[in-house]
């Protein structure tokens, strides 16, 4: 009989284990917020069931290993375990997918605490007034809807709903009775208006909303209210304020530069600074259809929340007309406010007089010259000719944009058109009527435009049929995505796919490919500099300088006939990237990928959710049921749990990540063989292996022995079992280092694993055995000192009483030696002694994390080389340094 009733969904369980899983895995909101507030109370896992720190008690690796064990505890299952040799369980690791399902992994572990990110210094703005509340009398937001709710029954928390079953189907069904329901007794944010434009007395709809009424609901959302940022800060590296930090907004110099302004007239202001992006979208692949959403977001919130784009010529400029004069009606609010303030509430009652500035753009080109009104194949942000562009940034000579001169020229609209026009081309701008920028306050236009290939350049130099080859015959990795018909001919690569495309380059008949390697080399390590989530004034000289190299190398394009000329606006955009850092923070705080992702969740999903009738009209309506539906589930969670703030966490992200290792509860294997391990997994040695480990950790502490008798202890080791439990996959999931309550997800994995065939292709699964970064016990959190690589052949098990829990059978690569001069990457090689591969036994704990190597292919890749079998027919690699931002800190 059941005997435990969930207080949430009344759901009768029949055990307490039961009711454990059903909160775990379950997705009734309820249930869930009962889950995590029962997990925020709960105790650290015990000390068997955690993944052990680096051993530093070892000696060389070749044959030596990690860890402590007492002889005596080495005993291993018997005859039930056997039985079942060879028998595979169903394995979700083999897809090369991972499965955002934590409930089947172990509790988080020991994290991986690398290097400090915290201040040194933080210099507070002078004015005390600046960002305090106006008033201290507190109404949460919560509290504020629940007024508005015209049957907030104390008993039925899902009123206006009739009772749970009918809140639950609300949110995932679309009924006309309930839709009726969330249309006209649900509070939600501001509705849409639909509004004519008239531009050259053609008639335009435009649907927005009340920017100031969006800028209160973000600002007054309760799950911001504990990470708001309500005045500037300078923050520094050094304790003698030598070295600044830029990461969020509110480092920048923008922030603290219109507090001053805003502070000679109104003190005790609070600045919001408000970030628009726009793109241009396609909506559907097949009708044609586009929409040119304009995103609104504010800078007080972190910028982690904040993310989780002739008749010809009059119609162009018709268009340009009708751009701004429809961004103009959205924002023109921001006019009044931005001067005068208006009072807002935070999310936990709190009210601050706020002033709304338009503070960033973020647009690709297209956009961006779109907003400016300079002209095509100019620069947005300087007047630097168009015949200048692609010299380097010390030779260039350019100057800001004038605003001054920009606005004078807008005011000769009223002289006549002729002369507007002429005024304007004097400028250097196209001649916009009005355009959304002119009347609001602390606006320079030219300052507020944010950052926006180089493979093509690449095809042209080695051939497409050639960096095809090789992308599909890189080694697989978490962070890499095969391209099984190679990367030329993508004809949509978004920003996330750049990061997967790895080259090894080299050049046709022989030729050097020094320059070019130094050339792609600076462009990459500029990119990689530029997604930094936290700046220094020392790194922002390494950006620069990475810049010079590509400058200082980048004639080989056009000495190899593939470039005539570099005047590319995005490429000179690149010499503003460290003011542009300066002045707004890291460009994670303006970045147009977060655009293309607001593109599916907003305006696609949105379009394709309705029947194409009167599109906006219904694409709005669906966004305003799904953010009530939204609001009003984090309203029934606030009702369930009450108000559990969390302390803001003011550090600033960390240039290394902290993760927790993890792995599963149960094997993927429960019993393989030693011969299937030999046979199937590559390992070998793995019999001599395990001996000489044993025999290794059962030493007396700190004896030391020679080689020859560590061999001769091990051969007297009887290893007493003929199976044991084998798992194919390790991972490592987010720590939430910076308290915005953020669910872990996996930031890497590494698989070892043998193929398997069947019926179909698609049940087929390739072998994938990665390679990894081993901490000797030595390593600290940059650099190589203190690591290895290493291939992972096999991940299994020991008995639960003897730690470590966990081991691996790695074969090694030859250490760390001096990058080479030109591409910056370092050169490895497997280990081979007397024929044989040197292999260790470790603990998984000594694994930091995974890393992808790049083959020497040589001047012709191998055509009979694949992504499974590269690891084991090349002889040496490169390792990638670019695989990810954590993996160029470690190594470049």
């Amino acid at each position: 009989m059941p005997q435990i009733t969930c207080p949430a969904c009344d759901k009768q369980l029949a055990s307490i284990t039961g009711y454990s899983q059903h909160l775990a895995k379950t997705t009734n909101p309820g249930c869930r917020a009962l889950y995590l507030s029962s997990r925020q109370f709960a105790p650290g896992p015990p000390n068997e069931g955690e993944v052990d720190a680096p051993d530093p008690d070892h000696a060389m690796f070749e044959g030596d290993f990690f860890g402590t064990y007492a002889e005596d505890e080495l005993t291993w299952p018997g005859s039930d375990d056997e039985e079942d040799a060879g028998k595979e369980h169903l394995d979700e690791d083999d897809s090369d997918y991972d499965i955002d399902d934590q409930t089947e992994w172990e509790p988080p572990a020991v994290p991986v605490h690398l290097s400090p990110a915290a201040p040194a210094c933080v210099v507070r703005y002078p004015d005390i007034q600046a960002g305090q509340p106006v008033d201290v009398v507190k109404q949460p937001s919560n509290a504020t809807y629940h007024a508005q709710l015209d049957d907030s029954s104390a008993d039925n928390i899902y009123a206006p709903f009739a009772s749970k079953l009918d809140w639950d189907i609300a949110r995932w069904a679309k009924l006309r009775e309930l839709n009726k329901i969330i249309d006209n007794e649900l509070p939600g944010r501001p509705k849409f208006k639909r509004d004519q434009i008239v531009v050259a007395n053609e008639a335009f709809d435009v649907y927005y909303r009340d920017i100031i009424e969006c800028i209160k609901a973000l600002f007054s959302d309760p799950n911001f209210a504990d990470f708001l940022v309500f005045a500037p800060e300078r923050h520094y590296a050094d304790k003698d304020e030598t070295i600044r930090l830029y990461h969020e907004m509110h480092t920048g110099k923008w922030w603290w530069n219109s507090q001053k302004h805003l502070d000679r007239e109104r003190p005790g202001a609070t600045i919001i600074p408000v970030i628009i992006s726009s793109d241009k979208t396609q909506v559907t692949m097949f009708r044609n259809k586009t929409a040119y959403p304009v995103y609104m977001t504010i800078g007080n919130i972190p910028k982690d929340i904040r993310r989780k784009p002739s008749r010809h010529a009059h119609r162009r400029r018709m268009l340009a007309n009708l751009y701004h004069a429809c961004v103009g009606r959205v924002l023109a609010p921001l006019a009044a406010a931005g001067i005068n303030g208006i009072n807002m509430r935070r999310g936990d009652g709190t009210v601050h007089r706020g002033h709304p500035l338009f503070a960033c753009f973020a647009g690709d080109y297209p956009e961006q010259v779109l907003a400016t009104g300079i002209k095509t194949t100019q620069c947005p942000k300087c007047d630097i000719p168009s015949d200048e562009l692609g010299l380097a940034p010390g030779i260039a000579n350019w100057q800001p944009r004038d605003l001054g001169a920009v606005l004078d020229a807008l005011c000769a609209l009223d002289e006549g058109g002729l002369a507007f026009v002429r005024a304007c081309t004097n400028a250097g701008i196209k001649p916009i009527v009005h355009p959304f920028w002119e009347g609001l306050p602390f606006v320079n236009i030219f300052e507020s435009v944010t950052p926006d290939h180089l493979l093509t350049w690449l095809s042209y130099a080695c051939g497409s049929a050639e960096i095809d080859a090789r992308c599909r015959r890189l080694p697989p990795n978490h962070h890499i995505r095969i391209f099984a018909k190679g990367i030329t001919t993508l004809s949509r690569v978004s920003g996330t796919e750049h990061n997967q495309i790895c080259l090894d380059i080299s050049l046709p008949n022989n030729m050097s490919s020094a320059r070019l390697l130094c050339a792609v080399r600076g462009l990459l390590d500029f990119l990689y500099f530029a997604q930094y989530p936290s700046h220094t004034s020392e790194t922002l000289v390494l950006l620069n300088e990475a810049l010079d190299v590509f400058h200082n190398n980048k004639d080989i394009f056009i000495d190899l006939g593939i470039r005539n000329s570099f005047n590319l606006p995005k490429l000179h955009f690149t010499a503003h990237y460290a003011h542009m850092i300066r002045m707004f923070g890291t460009t994670d705080n303006y970045n147009t990928e977060y655009t293309e992702r607001l593109h599916i969740d907003l305006a696609k999903d949105a379009y394709r959710s309705m029947n194409h009738k009167n599109e906006f009209a219904q694409m709005t309506t669906w966004l305003e049921r799904r953010e009530k539906i939204f609001r009003h589930e984090k309203y029934i969670q606030w009702r369930l749990i009450g108000n559990t703030a969390r302390p803001p966490q003011p550090r600033p992200p960390e240039m290394t990540f902290r993760c927790t290792q993890t792995m599963t509860k149960h094997p993927t294997v429960k019993a393989v063989t030693i011969d299937k391990l030999a046979n199937e997994y590559g390992a070998t040695h793995f019999n001599e292996s395990l001996a000489r480990y044993v025999a290794k950790v059962t030493l007396p502490p700190n004896t030391t022995i020679t080689a020859r008798q560590l061999e001769d202890r091990a051969a007297d080791i009887h290893i007493p079992f003929r199976t044991l439990p084998v798992f194919h996959k390790v991972k490592w999931l987010s720590a939430d280092v910076r308290g915005h309550g953020d669910s872990p997800v996996t930031v890497d994995s590494v698989h070892a694993r043998p193929g398997r065939s069947g019926t179909f292709a698609s049940d087929s699964v390739t072998p994938r055995f990665d390679t990894v970064f081993v901490n000797d016990g030595t390593g600290g959190s940059l650099g190589t000192k203190g690591y290895r690589i290493a291939q992972v052949r096999v991940i299994f098990s020991i008995p639960p009483k003897a730690p470590p829990k966990h081991l691996a059978y790695v074969e090694w690569f030859s250490p760390f030696c001096i990058p080479n001069q030109d591409h910056g990457l370092h050169k490895v090689s497997r280990i081979i002694k007397n024929g044989e591969r040197i292999a260790s036994i470790i603990p998984i704990s000594n694994i930091r994390c995974s890393t992808h190597l790049i083959p020497h292919f040589g001047p012709v890749a191998p055509r009979e080389w694949t992504s499974a079998n590269v690891l084991d027919e090349c002889s040496s690699f490169y390792v990638n340094t670019y695989i990810d931002r954590y993996s160029f800190v470690t190594l470049r």
